[in-house]
């Protein structure tokens, strides 16, 4: 008889249909994304991986506040991926107007990340400019809209385990995510994508 598979647990950052946090926290392994709030409560603490985009105003206010740091899914994280070499957000990300500039807006928030989350005793990843061009090629995007079309931390994070949890050896669930937010990811092609890897079996749906 195989061995059972070990479960693996990618959480967004939408609401749950019902607390999962028993589920979750027995999980081998748990991926979450950025500063999950919705689900406080209601999806456990366990945190493997915490993938982060490290750009833009939502970084910042991250690393503006003192309570981030002290969060419970913070203080459980292992390991912290920022999905974005800082080559991929100079070449593709927008850069803010001169009047945000002045406001302390930037375009790229790596290097304060890794100061302040190694300090806080973290260990930190940054992922290969590699990683975000083959990601935006899975998905079929083209060239010409990478300045302003822009792959969600989700779908990069699925994309991610995909690669690297091989499914004859996990089960690997999905939970939280509605597809909507910003308006420059790509939504429609993303919910598409994870529909198609269902479909195959290679992911479930929790809930």
């Amino acid at each position: 008889m195989p061995p059972s598979r070990k479960k693996l647990i990618i959480v967004g950052n939408g609401s749950l249909p019902r607390d999962l946090s028993t589920e979750i926290d027995a999980a081998q392994f748990v991926l979450r994304f950025n500063e999950p709030k919705a689900s406080i409560g209601m999806s456990g603490t366990r945190t493997d991986l915490l993938m982060m985009a490290n750009s833009g105003k939502p970084m910042q206010r991250r690393l503006d506040d003192a309570n981030f740091s002290r969060s419970p899914i913070f203080l459980a994280a292992k390991e912290i991926m920022l999905a974005y070499h800082p080559r991929i957000i100079a070449k593709y990300f927008i850069k803010p107007n001169i009047l945000s500039r002045l406001k302390g807006r930037r375009v790229d928030w790596t290097w304060r990340a890794i100061d302040e989350f190694g300090a806080a005793g973290k260990e930190i990843r940054i992922m290969p400019p590699q990683f975000y061009l083959a990601g935006c090629q899975e998905l079929g995007l083209p060239e010409a809209k990478m300045h302003e079309v822009f792959p969600s931390t989700g779908y990069f994070g699925i994309w991610y385990v995909l690669q690297h949890f091989p499914t004859e050896d996990w089960d690997i669930k999905l939970c939280g995510f509605s597809w909507e937010g910003w308006k420059r990811h790509a939504w429609a092609d993303e919910r598409s994508w994870v529909a198609d890897k269902v479909d195959d079996g290679r992911i479930t749906l929790l809930g």
